[in-house]
């Protein structure tokens, strides 16, 4: 089991470890980030308003193994947007940490916050997230073509997004 953590200063150099090249934090932090990743962006991250933050730890050891955010909250139109989700341990993955992760978020945003939608963005070839994301109720709303420059290659991103009532549907087809 897993536990989700306020992200905090001394989370900082374990998630700056993780991401060890430039395509892979673009994967996971978007065009907001630049490499090498380091504290002073970090700390940038972490002041930003309506966005939480959290690192996510083995409920047993209190090791920290991942990553996840819920911001652009917008609570006029009771919406949000998952982001920064990284399982980082390589041996905690495959072990469907992602999918709990996904699944407390989830309740952070429909059942404490009663939020209507929330919606990610995941590159199209990341194969295994997207794998996760419908498995945990997300539906694709669209594919944005070309969305990213990595290199010489350009990367397309899933919009995917669930709402309250498919929440309600999913919540308790647990792992």
């Amino acid at each position: 089991m897993i536990t989700l953590q306020v992200f905090q200063q001394s989370h900082m150099h374990k998630l700056i470890e993780w991401i060890d090249s430039p395509e892979f934090l673009l994967q996971w932090g978007g065009p907001i980030f630049t490499y090498p990743l380091n504290e002073k962006q970090l700390e940038r991250y972490m002041e930003e308003p309506d966005r939480y933050i959290y690192s996510v730890a083995e409920q047993e050891t209190g090791e920290v193994i991942g990553h996840i955010s819920l911001g652009r909250i917008d609570r006029a139109n009771r919406s949000a947007r998952v982001g920064k989700v990284l399982v980082g341990e390589p041996s905690a993955r495959g072990k469907g940490i992602g999918e709990r992760m996904m699944r407390d978020i989830l309740a952070i945003a429909f059942d404490d916050m009663k939020l209507h939608r929330v919606s990610l963005g995941v590159f199209s070839f990341n194969e295994p997230a997207i794998a996760c994301y419908e498995k945990v109720g997300f539906k694709r709303d669209g594919l944005l073509r070309d969305l990213r420059k990595m290199g010489d290659d350009y990367w397309s991103l899933w919009e995917m997004s669930m709402l309250e009532d498919e929440w309600g549907e999913n919540r308790f087809s647990e792992l």
